[in-house]
């Protein structure tokens, strides 16, 4: 529950949206992997390794196979105006939430705490590991870690 909340509510930060948005379409990031980075390095004071990682990405592997599906579907659905469209997309977004939910309590439950005295200075670490040196040398990262510093407030 806590990672779920946290992501709630850092997603509906002011432009926040918009950066992971882009880093997934534009990228190919993975959005509930850029939030548990960031939440196991604020939150947790967790600094990730690559082991971890790799042990959150096999996590949520199975249900990214259905929720990308999801997604392409309603936004294919977008644009349809056809009687009864707008609420089988509204149906269909229902769902893909509910899976993103599912996979972000299995990456919760892939880590446990850590001891990391600076949590944002984790939460970067973790967010450059996950997205590896070009992507995390990318404004977007920067905009992101900007966003968490005001979230938790320094």
């Amino acid at each position: 529950e806590g990672f779920w909340r946290f992501s709630l509510v850092f997603y509906s930060r002011p432009g926040v949206a918009d950066l992971l948005l882009r880093l997934q379409d534009r990228d190919g990031c993975d959005v509930n992997l850029i939030l548990f980075a960031l939440w196991c390095g604020a939150v947790l004071r967790r600094r990730l390794d690559a082991a971890d990682l790799a042990a959150a990405e096999a996590a949520a592997a199975p249900l990214r196979d259905i929720v990308v599906p999801l997604r392409e579907l309603r936004r294919r659905l977008k644009p349809q105006a056809d009687l009864g469209v707008p609420d089988l997309r509204r149906r269909i977004a229902a769902l893909e939430f509910a899976v993103e939910r599912r996979v972000q309590e299995r990456l919760a439950a892939s880590v446990g705490a850590g001891e990391d005295s600076d949590p944002i200075a984790a939460a970067e670490a973790n967010l450059a590991l996950h997205l590896g040196p070009e992507r995390a040398a990318l404004p977007e990262a920067a905009a992101l870690l900007g966003s968490l510093c005001k979230l938790v407030d320094r």
